[in-house]
Formats: structure tokens, C-alpha cells, sequence
């Protein structure tokens, strides 16, 4: 029963990682494109100066109904010598066609030269284009984790982040199709751990603790492989020698009638740690007792 529980849970989790989790990843990174290109929920709060750009600033004073804006001030020092400031009692967000205008009404705008020469304009209505802006907050970056497993194994040559790492994909392909194999491993550690039909008693420290820590150190070594497969290429071997070599070791021990057991230095240090903590714990519980009989007396 323990191996077919592990089994469903292996089977669960690569479809997840191959199937469920690249496509959630998706859809989450368009999401946050989508959220950071809507300037209503962005960039435009009330009474906050927001950094659209490099050199340009915006700031509205209060929200209108029928999506208007009042007191709409705009700073731009993107031009080189000369400084723009932008005031408008009234505007809104206008689309044209894939674009996206901030419409001023009733303003005027402040021209200050490099000579210290200041223009004042005053207009009806004026268009702001914030289409630069809009284009780089549409840009959807996405990482080897977000792509799903047939990109990876046949990725566009002309993805820029493949050509900046490749490794990285190949990486995260070893690393999907070795993940769903840990449920067993963590089978087969506790089946070797606790599966002896014998009293408790007889190890140094209990079955479920030593279970949990192999398990522990086996998944870091995972870990660790993968994080370094995609920099040194032997590493890629190792992430899918760790949960075989471990299933091995089990099964001998399984099948050897053993019961697997940590180092007896291991054990003794640990029952020594847990020990210590024990008597501590022991002793603020009689400290607190104490004070708190004192406070009341008082």
C-alpha cells in the first residue's frame, strides 16, 4: 500500500511539473505584464509621484468619475536641455488602435532651457504619448521554469535567454524528469527505516526521526545537483543518480531484512542535542511556574 500511494504521488507530481506548473507560470507572468501595461492600477494614484521612465514623472490629485482624472502633473527631463512640466486640471486615459494617451484638458506647459529661459504654453487639450512605456511594460520574460517541457527539449534558437544560458534548460528538463521519482525514494527510505517487524526500543532514536533526516539529506542532495547542472555539465548525471542510488540502498536493506539506521555517532549526538533541549525546556517551564506563583502571592 505504501509503494502505490508513492506511485500515485509520483505519477501527480510530474504531471504537475510538466503540465500544470509550466502553464500556470504563464499565465501568471502575462497577468503581471497585463497589470503593469494598465496605468489605472499601476502608475496613477492619487496624491503619489510615480516613475514612469527614466526622466519623467507623473502625479494625479484625485480620480474622477467616468475614469477622469483631476490635477494631472507631468515632469519630463528626458530631453536633453531642456526641462518639460506639464499641468492639466482635467484628463484621461485615451486608447488609439494598440496605443495608449494620457489626455490633458485645460493646462499649460513649462519650458525651462539649459540658459534658464522659461516658455509657458498654455493649450485646450493636449495628448501625452506614454505608448514607449506601455510597449516595455507588454514585454513577457519567461524563464526555463515557465516554459513547458516540449520547449525545452527543442527551445527557439533565437530566445534570447536560451542563448544567454543554455545549460539552463537543459537543467531544468533533468530536474523535471527526475523530481516525480522522490515520492518513492521517500517510500522505500521508510520502509527500510521502520519496516522491520521489531520493538522500537532497540534503535537509539526513533524510526520516524531517522526516516525524516535521510529523507532530508537525500532531497538535499538533489537540490544541490540541480543547482549546479546547469554550470558544470557532470552535475546533470548526479540529479538522477541521487534518487537511484538511494532507491538502491533501500531495497538492499529491504530485501536484506536490515533496518537502516543513522551512524551510531550520528544517533548519540543527536539523542544528546535532544537530551539538552529537553532539560531546558524543563527547566523554563519550572522558572515561569515559579515566577508566576510569585506574582500572584504578590
Amino acid at each position: 500500500p505504501i509503494l502505490l500511494l508513492a506511485l500515485a504521488a509520483s505519477v501527480f507530481s510530474f504531471a504537475v511539473d510538466n503540465g500544470v506548473d509550466p502553464y500556470a507560470r504563464q499565465k501568471n507572468r502575462q497577468l503581471v505584464a497585463a497589470s503593469r501595461a494598465d496605468l489605472l492600477s499601476l502608475i496613477i494614484q492619487e496624491g503619489t509621484f510615480r516613475k514612469i521612465d527614466d526622466g519623467l514623472f507623473l502625479q494625479i490629485g484625485e480620480r474622477l468619475p467616468d475614469n477622469k482624472l483631476g490635477g494631472i502633473f507631468v515632469a519630463d527631463s528626458r530631453e536633453e536641455g531642456a526641462n518639460l512640466t506639464y499641468y492639466a486640471k482635467t484628463g484621461s486615459i485615451v486608447e488609439k488602435g494598440d496605443e495608449k494617451v494620457l489626455m490633458m484638458n485645460d493646462g499649460v506647459i513649462n519650458r525651462k532651457s539649459v540658459t534658464g529661459d522659461l516658455s509657458v504654453i498654455r493649450f485646450t487639450s493636449y495628448a501625452f504619448d506614454l505608448s514607449a512605456f506601455m510597449s516595455a511594460a507588454n514585454e513577457i520574460t519567461l524563464l526555463p521554469k515557465d516554459r513547458t517541457t516540449p520547449y525545452l527539449l527543442d527551445p527557439d534558437p533565437n530566445d534570447k535567454m536560451y542563448q544567454r544560458n543554455p545549460g539552463s534548460y537543459t537543467a531544468e528538463v533533468n530536474q523535471r524528469f527526475s523530481e516525480w521519482s522522490y515520492s518513492l525514494v521517500f517510500a522505500l527510505i521508510a520502509l527500510a527505516v521502520a519496516g522491520d517487524a521489531r520493538s522500537h526500543r532497540e534503535a537509539r532514536i526513533h524510526p520516524l526521526i531517522t526516516a525524516i533526516a535521510i529523507a532530508l539529506f537525500v532531497r538535499w542532495l538533489g537540490f544541490f545537483a540541480a543547482g549546479k547542472a546547469d554550470k558544470v555539465w557532470y552535475y546533470a548525471y548526479m540529479v538522477y543518480a541521487v534518487p537511484i542510488v538511494a532507491s538502491a540502498v533501500s531495497a538492499w536493506f529491504i530485501v536484506s531484512s536490515r533496518s537502516m539506521e543513522l551512524p551510531a555517532a550520528w544517533a548519540d549526538w543527536m539523542t544528546n542535542v535532544a537530551g539538552r533541549v529537553s532539560e531546558g525546556w524543563t527547566a523554563l517551564k519550572l522558572w515561569l511556574a515559579r515566577r508566576g506563583t510569585s506574582g500572584q502571592g504578590a
